[in-house]
């Protein structure tokens, strides 16, 4: 290629230099004193300098065990500093960590490490039997096992390590490796939360992750100074990458690590540490604004709360930007391609309800659908807020296009540099998106598409349902019948009742009222927020038959 000027050294500089490990590294000198990692179990923080002396043990240890560029470190733990170690040690040695759920079942476990055939397996001691159970049943047998122990009491099985005597004796200087990284080298493994069948690896590169970072700088945005607490697990896309380690160690903020969810808890942190972005999914919103209401904590450093994985109501973000904070952010995306639409304090409440328009180096449309063939990018249905159809978006700088050892799952979803993701949806003229559904949620009754999102949102209104999910059910009339899985606010609530406000309410049609409800304690969620409509699917079936579901 013929360039009007020399572009040698730029390419040369851009390509291996432009890293994410690179961007850490130059905080470890620059902040080299300033917090980058507080514990608040431990009530411990590390400085970036000193940070980066036990990511250097990590990485000299992984070294002197043969893990070279490429290999995989896959980490199963809940939030810690031992997490973030294990998300940079690999990447000082070209190698790609892959973070993966805790809360994973033995066998999605043995799946993954199958899939991934990682060199070193890291896991909690909190799911120690899920993990013995998943290493007895994978085929693949990792070279090196370690336990991360924070409390110290656990004991450790045979053959494996703690990851303490692990790091203890290594050198804390930089692990001499003699690879040179590349921009499009894999140094990041993420899976998808499978709310369709079995976790999807998705391999990120150094340029995904730099630009997710500058993605985060720019739409809360993030600076130095600021302090960030995600409430969600950080093994997923919305946690690593939004307000987690990925975006706050680069721009040199200080990550406050909160391990386990409870709403008055957290926010008595966030009051104790000055936080000034809390990040975390819809349903924490709700248990926040409710602690808060009973017994305030000072949240006036807090600049804003970030959330994900859902779509935020009108009237629960007026009582959130009253009660919390009046800066209420809401993204809309995958674990493919990170958010890709964003609301900002200024689109709210207006545009609530919606997923936002597209982030700004990310476009978005909405396809029409068809029963034989995907839907070409530009053959989009209406912008009027009322077609349905499918919500494709393209992010150039946040994804790759694929999935790991999965070609076939790879062409279904991206398709000439947009990303096909099963999302179904509406758009208006100024471009704001609104997610109705999944494609393989829709409700197909009497020969109508019924979007569960629509009724799960009227349902929501009433003062007396706290939850719901809307999932259908097999109808030997209908095809399927509209079904509603209620988790009360209300101990009095009835069937009878919600049947008679379904009926009444003026945005609901009759053949989209619930014909079937039944009464919870609790609904299925992914980590990142999201409801499992296959789980209540499955589990309507079932209650079905067992004569459990009421009119």
């Amino acid at each position: 290629m013929e360039y009007t000027y020399d572009a040698s050294m730029f390419k040369e500089t851009f390509e291996h230099e432009y890293t994410y490990i690179k961007g850490f590294m130059r905080n470890t000198h620059r902040f080299a004193d300033r917090p980058a990692v507080t514990c608040t179990q431990r009530e411990r923080t590390w400085s970036y300098a000193e940070l980066n002396q036990e990511v250097n043990k990590l990485a000299n240890a992984l070294l002197a065990d043969g893990v070279s560029k490429n290999e995989v470190v896959t980490y199963q733990l809940l939030n810690s500093v031992e997490f973030v170690f294990s998300y940079l040690a690999p990447q000082k040695l070209g190698a790609i960590n892959s973070p993966i759920n805790f809360r994973l079942s033995p066998g999605e476990t043995a799946y993954i490490l199958d899939d991934s055939k990682p060199a070193v397996y890291i896991y909690d001691a909190e799911i120690k039997e899920i993990a013995l159970k998943a290493l007895e049943m994978a085929s693949h047998k990792p070279r090196r096992i370690l336990m991360v122990d924070i409390t110290g009491n656990a004991k450790v099985p045979e053959g494996h390590m703690k990851m303490a005597d692990y790091l203890a004796g290594q050198s804390e200087k930089e692990p001499q490796t003699g690879v040179r990284p590349h921009i499009y080298d894999e140094n990041t493994r993420l899976y998808t939360s499978g709310t369709t069948g079995r976790p999807k690896g998705v391999p990120l590169n150094n340029i995904n992750d730099v630009l997710s970072a500058h993605d985060v700088a720019m739409h809360f945005p993030l600076s130095p100074v600021d302090k960030t607490m995600n409430m969600s697990p950080w093994f997923h896309r919305g946690g690593i990458h939004s307000g987690g380690p990925n975006p706050t160690l680069y721009v040199g903020g200080e990550v406050v690590i909160l391990r386990y969810f409870h709403p008055k808890t957290t926010l008595e942190l966030a009051e104790k540490y000055g936080i000034t972005f809390l990040i975390g999914a819809p349903p924490m919103l709700k248990m926040l604004h409710d602690s808060q209401l009973k017994s305030p904590s000072d949240l006036s450093r807090l600049k804003g709360i970030v959330t994900m994985g859902a779509p935020l109501e009108r009237e629960d973000c007026i009582k959130y930007q009253k009660v919390l904070t009046p800066n209420i952010f809401n993204g809309y995306g995958t674990t493919e391609a990170f958010w890709n639409t964003f609301l900002r304090p200024y689109d709210l409440p207006g545009m609530a309800g919606s997923a936002g328009r597209s982030c700004t180096d990310d476009d978005m449309a909405v396809v029409k659908v068809y029963p034989d063939r995907r839907a070409e990018p530009d053959d989009v249905v209406a912008k009027d807020g009322t077609e349905v159809g499918e919500i494709i978006v393209k992010a150039p700088a946040k994804t790759t296009y694929s999935y790991v050892n999965n070609p076939e799952e790879s062409e279904k979803v991206f398709y000439k540099g947009w990303i096909y993701i099963g999302d179904m949806g509406t758009w208006d003229e100024q471009e704001f998106v609104t997610v109705v559904g999944r494609k393989n949620d829709m409700i197909v009754s009497s020969g109508e598409n019924i979007h569960p999102v629509q009724i799960e949102e009227i349902l929501n209104q009433h003062p007396g349902v706290k939850e719901s999910v809307v999932v259908g059910v097999p109808d030997e009339l209908r095809g399927e019948a509209v079904t509603a899985y209620i988790v009360k606010a209300d101990p009095a609530l009835t069937a009878r009742e919600l049947n008679k406000y379904c009926s009444n309410h003026p945005m609901l049609a009759a053949y989209k009222k619930p014909r079937y409800y039944r009464f919870i304690d609790e609904l299925p969620y992914t980590a990142t927020g999201k409801k499992k409509h296959f789980v209540v699917k499955a589990m309507a079936a079932e209650d079905q038959k067992n004569g459990l579901l009421e009119r």
